[in-house]
């Protein structure tokens, strides 16, 4: 019904922005289409349907399958699960049946949290191909037949009715004007007129109309495969697993090189090798970070139980870490930033015409049974729902293609009888009586409506048997959600830059844009490239500064995030229909919103559940907390790691003597890193700047912290062995116990960028650090696995562990100034201003 409104004109639907010209089945004349598909309006036989068929193959999305067990198997490869796997196997040939057990299933449990993860995320192609309609009326032989949709081949004549969707790409054949709803495919919020000659798409709906049709596309040659594709390839690296990649290859190198150097100096020395060799093994088992992938899954999955809350369904756990950096959220207009319902604006009228007058006459020329989007807007349009009833409507016309307009014979209250009729302006003025007097006024109207992106209606009366006189104007539009301007605001005081990206006209965005407060600078999509397209600087930069994207296609909203990621930058990306899919699952964070399609949802990380996008202002809140507690784990890990390595190997090289036992290695290991857990519910407080993994202040402040342990640590072996002189297995049990208890302290300072009483920790970390270094202390008290200690040697230690976290931490804020200090006088001007991955997003404030 999108002909009987005027609107700025868009250019045509098509599945590419540059077609190729060598062969564009969408756009040659339709002669020349039938002699190179070598078919006609009668269709093919089912001999040739069954030959094409087996050259073109079926109408289907060819979908890449991959063999479960060999992806479970994929988890199971790289240099964390090397050096673990490593381990595992020194341990059975050590025969240390404990370590064996313990390492094996952490190994295990890292392989199927990753795995179950990935297969909750879904998948896109699945739901692009549900999608497809089931059957088609085809033209074989000189019959109509209803074979499966996988079936059709080029070349196949179709019969395209009211509600069904499209089975391949075709071009009208002789008939009336098609009515097509091709929303979930290129983001248009109307239904779009289609005439004979013209190209309708795979997966779109007939809304009104009933033409033949000849099919010259199927598969994954058709618009809606292309998509299918688009979504296919669009793989990304997330920024966590080179994070935690990074980080388990600093630890690895660390504690594969201390271990090389105590081998060498046992063997130097001439140590029994099997004693140093197993050694080596535990400590190597200690310094690993065996379960660090656990502990940073398991903190996002909490995570994602806190967002499931905020109506946030997180469907890829790694989302949720990449949320916390996004830095530009790219928001599909229709349905996500507006209500993708038309509503009624403010009326032009002619004459002495009020509004009311105007609307109600629109409204009698309306019926709300034919559920007609334009029809429905102006019936809403009505203030007064009860005027209605006092006219009974007694002949009703509905729109068709041909006049583009409707009519209705009204009899009103008195028995007067009228009729009224609404339609595209320039039917309604070539009909009315007053169309030269009011002409000039009633094009200006117009043109200002387009201009503001308004769809204009044109509304005219004849009383009795009287002539036409043009009421007045009536303008449609889609109107902004009413949390969408408020969010937007917020959104940008976070550091997050909404970018507007639709399928709707120009003038339709930027009016949206400028309501919304977004800025107006819109990009024509004609202008852009597709995936395949490098990008000039000149054009990356236009992109970047660019408040939106109008006319666009799913290639173009591919090539926009991939754009944008090539700039440092981390980009989200919201939407509801097929068209989206690719772009969600490019995007580093894919938002599908509330009433979104499956193929939408299958694509996205995250599934908005409510409507709006308040909703994703509270999910980057709480995934920027859950993404601290996340940074404060992997410094805490880094920094205790080198905390045993250099104190173990010093010692050993220093002093010839193995400060702990292999079992001590084993229960610091265990005690420690099972209670740390509890840092997925800790409280933290979200920073107004996206999030990012920073491996220069991660790797700096554990790297300080983990310094700043040894030193403690041989000042009380010093203290043990030279000043109270404890014997060696005591001295054994109390270093334990140090490294115990100072070890754990250190989450308190890793988990606050500021002072370690800045933010209170949560209950259940607290009772797990207290609870685990209660039972370290009981454990050396009692002599469980180790020689006992006196409890007052236990009572020295925690106090000289606590006085050495009150110190340490001073230390801490220093780094940071430091840190934070040498990174803003490494950076140009230029960068200071953008916001990145490798920018301003870590920039650190300590207090």
């Amino acid at each position: 019904m999108e002909a009987k409104v005027a609107t700025p004109k868009a250019p045509e639907s098509r599945p590419n922005a540059k077609p190729d010209s060598k062969d564009d089945l969408k756009s040659l004349p339709l002669a020349e289409v039938e002699k190179k598909l070598q078919s006609s309006p009668d269709g093919l036989t089912q001999a040739e349907a069954e030959k094409r068929l087996a050259q073109y193959g079926p109408n289907e999305i060819e979908e890449t399958k991959s063999n479960p067990f060999l992806k479970f198997l994929s988890y199971f490869w790289g240099p964390i699960p090397w050096m673990i796997e490593a381990a595992v196997v020194l341990s059975a040939a050590a025969r240390h049946w404990p370590d064996f057990g313990i390492i094996l299933v952490l190994l295990l449990a890292n392989a199927v949290v990753g795995f179950w993860e990935e297969h909750q995320a879904g998948n896109a192609i699945a739901a692009l191909k549900a999608k497809l309609a089931i059957t088609a009326r085809v033209k074989r032989g000189g019959k109509w037949v209803t074979p499966p949709a996988r079936d059709l081949v080029p070349g196949d004549a179709i019969r395209l009715r009211l509600s069904d969707i499209v089975p391949a790409d075709a071009r009208l054949l002789d008939g009336d004007e098609l009515s097509v709803d091709q929303s979930a495919l290129t983001g248009e919020s109307l239904p779009a007129t289609r005439k004979s000659g013209d190209a309708v798409f795979s997966g779109s709906i007939v809304r009104r109309g009933e033409i033949g049709a000849l099919v010259y596309a199927t598969g994954g040659k058709t618009y809606f495969g292309r998509t299918a594709e688009l979504v296919e390839t669009a793989l990304t690296v997330s920024h966590f697993q080179q994070a935690v990649l990074k980080i388990g290859n600093y630890l690895i190198m660390l504690a594969v090189g201390m271990v090389v150097l105590i081998i060498a100096v046992g063997i130097y020395r001439g140590n029994p090798i099997l004693t140093t060799l197993q050694f080596a093994l535990v400590l190597t088992v200690a310094a690993i970070p065996v379960a660090m992938p656990t502990v940073l899954s398991v903190t996002m999955a909490v995570g994602a139980r806190l967002l499931a809350k905020k109506q946030a369904i997180v469907s890829k756990l790694v989302a949720i870490e990449e949320l916390a950096g996004v830095d530009v959220l790219c928001a599909d207009k229709t349905g996500t930033l507006t209500q993708n319902k038309l509503t009624l604006g403010d009326p032009f009228c002619l004459d002495k015409i009020t509004a009311e007058e105007l609307i109600l006459a629109g409204a009698l020329a309306s019926r709300s049974d034919n559920d007609d989007t334009i029809d429905l807007a102006v019936l809403g349009g009505l203030k007064d729902k009860q005027s209605l009833k006092s006219y009974q409507v007694t002949h009703f016309v509905p729109f068709d293609p041909v006049h583009k307009r409707t009519e209705a014979t009204v009899k009103a209250a008195d028995g007067s009888i009228f009729k009224v009729t609404k339609g595209a302006p320039q039917v309604i003025l070539e009909l009315s009586a007053n169309a030269a007097a009011v002409k000039s006024a009633v094009d200006k109207a117009v043109n200002d409506f387009a201009a503001r992106g308004f769809r204009a209606l044109g509304v005219a009366r004849a009383d009795g048997d009287g002539k036409w006189q043009l009421l007045g104007v009536l303008p449609l539009f889609d109107p902004p959600r009413e949390d969408a301007k408020s969010t937007i605001a917020i959104a940008a005081e976070m550091g997050v830059k909404i970018k507007m990206v639709t399928g709707d006209a120009l003038a339709i965005a930027r009016e949206t844009a400028k309501t919304l407060g977004m800025g107006t600078n819109i990009l024509d999509g004609a202008t852009l490239g597709d995936a395949k397209t490098e990008e000039s600087a000149a054009a990356a930069k236009s992109i970047e500064d660019a408040d939106g994207f109008a006319q666009v296609f799913p290639e173009h909203k591919f090539h926009i995030v991939e754009v944008l990621q090539k700039h440092d930058h981390i980009v989200g990306m919201t939407g509801d229909g097929v068209n989206d899919a690719p772009a969600l699952k490019k995007a580093d964070c894919g938002f599908a919103v509330s009433g979104a399609t499956d193929a939408a949802r299958a694509a996205a990380s995250i599934v908005l559940v409510a409507p709006g996008l308040s909703v994703i202002i509270d999910a980057i809140k709480e995934s920027r907390k859950i993404f601290q507690r996340m940074n404060s784990y992997a410094m805490y890990r880094i920094a205790e790691t080198l905390r045993v390595l250099l104190f173990m190997t010093l010692a050993i090289i220093a002093f010839n003597f193995y400060p702990l036992t292999a079992i001590m290695i084993v229960m610091l290991a265990l005690l420690n890193d099972g209670a740390i857990l509890s840092i997925a519910y800790d409280n933290v407080i979200y920073r107004n700047e996206p999030e990012a993994w920073n491996m220069r202040t991660v790797l700096g402040i554990a790297t300080v912290l983990g310094l700043v342990g040894p030193c403690a640590a041989f000042s009380l072996f010093y203290l043990g062995e030279h000043v109270f002189h404890i014997d060696h297995p005591q001295l054994q049990t109390m270093m334990y116990l140090m490294l115990s208890v100072a070890g754990h302290l250190t989450i308190f300072q890793t988990r606050t960028r500021g002072p370690w009483w800045s933010i209170r920790p949560a209950r259940i970390l607290l009772l797990a650090v207290v609870g685990t270094q209660s039972v370290a202390t009981l454990i050396c008290i009692f002599g469980f696995l180790v020689t006992p200690l006196w409890w007052g040697w236990a009572a020295l230690v925690w106090g000289y562990a606590l006085a050495w976290f009150v110190v340490t931490d001073p230390m801490k804020l220093l780094a940071y100034r430091l840190l934070s200090s040498a990174k803003v006088g490494t950076r140009s001007g230029a960068q200071a201003t953008t916001t990145s991955r490798a920018g301003t997003a870590h920039q650190v404030n300590p207090t």
